[in-house]
């Protein structure tokens, strides 16, 4: 049995714990605690630690998805949770903009962890006011071979096909280690 570790990340409320719930086949280990000021929050709680989902894609491989905490306050969290990553996804909510910068701030800190094949989900694609993929690709200043993926998190389909695009860069790197 293969185990493949990826890591889902990105800004405060992105919606990495509901990716990892749209998909994990064991009920999501997760470390929400509530927010104690909100104050224009939408949002009651936070992962402080880490959210963990298992999915089985057959009878070989099984992919373990490790959430990071997205305030900068739990960010010591995210190098331990890196570790023997195979590869990573950095969610965007294309709704906030004003998020961005975090999120290229994330992805630069990851890269710096591993060099290992990554993905950006752009989450809220279903919603009107959001940024289309291509226009938060111009506005991280993403290389063109980075994949930048329409996600709906609450939408398993849709989480599975960003999974399994990163799964693919994953195997393909993989196998250029192996025949070269």
């Amino acid at each position: 049995m293969q185990a493949v570790k990826m890591v889902i990340t990105g800004p405060f409320s992105a919606g990495k714990t509901v990716f990892i719930g749209a998909v994990s086949e064991i009920d999501v280990v997760s470390t929400e605690r509530r927010i104690s000021s909100i104050a224009e929050q939408v949002k009651e709680t936070t992962t402080v630690a880490m959210d963990f989902g298992r999915i089985t894609v057959d009878n070989d491989l099984v992919l373990y998805l490790f959430g990071t905490p997205g305030q900068r306050r739990f960010d010591f969290m995210w190098d331990i949770l890196s570790q023997g990553m195979l590869g990573f996804v950095v969610m965007v909510d294309s709704t906030k903009p004003e998020t961005f910068r975090e999120a290229k701030r994330i992805l630069e800190t990851f890269e710096s962890y591993a060099s290992t094949p990554y993905v950006v989900a752009a989450n809220k694609q279903d919603l009107n006011d959001a940024w289309e993929p291509e226009d938060i690709r111009i506005i991280l200043r993403l290389k063109p071979d980075v994949k930048v993926l329409p996600c709906v998190a609450s939408d398993k389909e849709s989480v599975k096909q960003v999974l399994l695009e990163l799964l693919y860069s994953i195997l393909e790197e993989i196998d250029q280690g192996s025949t070269g």
